[in-house]
């Protein structure tokens, strides 16, 4: 399987005022493109995983050969992390659903979210994500994670993803990381995320 730059479902310019054009078309056109090229170029001597999407090749990293573990885990996870992040995006959409329902029961309201959210944002050293996640216990949890590094090779689901690498903001918020992962909240598609937290509760039923 030859791994593929997805298209945006909207122009670079959408999400405007939060995020800005030309650091959407370097994070895209640039960032993303480099991820996908490199896991293709890890994986071109191993036909083996010709047919593994980038979640299978990171959700089974043990069965990776250790020369390109390295190298699959870091682009791969850019990959499907990127992939993930530019569909929860979204202009003027209404925290509401059973994600809204379950944020509140499980943080107190949807404040009190955000201020946990930016706290983990903030926590994470250097390059990384912040995720929710409905983890092994089937609970909501707000996690730090470093680099590219996804919540399905731990065996959790991710709900809602952010990244906090620098080059996500550093154009328009220079350093100031808790400015962009508060104008996130602007433009967060919630509609989106709830079909992820309904398909995490349909697998479980199915359980």
């Amino acid at each position: 399987m030859s791994h593929f730059l997805p298209k945006l479902g909207y122009n670079y310019d959408a999400l405007e005022p939060h995020i800005d054009a030309r650091t959407m078309e370097i994070h895209h056109s640039k960032h993303h493109a480099a991820y996908v090229n490199n896991l293709n170029a890890a994986l071109k001597d191993f036909p083996e995983f010709a047919d593994k999407s980038a979640e299978d090749l990171i959700r089974n990293m043990d069965q990776i050969p250790e020369k390109i573990r390295t190298a699959v885990r870091n682009n791969g996870g850019g990959h499907v992390n990127h992939s993930f992040f530019w569909n929860i995006l979204k202009p003027s959409v209404e925290f509401k659903g059973e994600i809204a329902e379950a944020i509140t029961a499980k943080f107190g309201s949807f404040d009190s979210f955000k201020e946990q959210f930016l706290k983990a944002s903030l926590g994470v050293f250097g390059s990384g994500w912040t995720w929710l996640i409905v983890n092994s216990k089937g609970e909501l949890e707000i996690k730090g994670m470093p680099n590219q590094d996804n919540p399905i090779s731990n065996g959790e689901i991710p709900i809602l993803g952010v990244d906090v690498w620098e080059h996500a903001y550093y154009l328009k918020y220079q350093n100031r990381r808790a400015d962009y992962v508060t104008a996130i909240f602007n433009i967060m598609n919630w509609e989106q995320v709830n079909q992820h937290y309904l398909k995490t509760l349909e697998m479980a039923k199915s359980r």
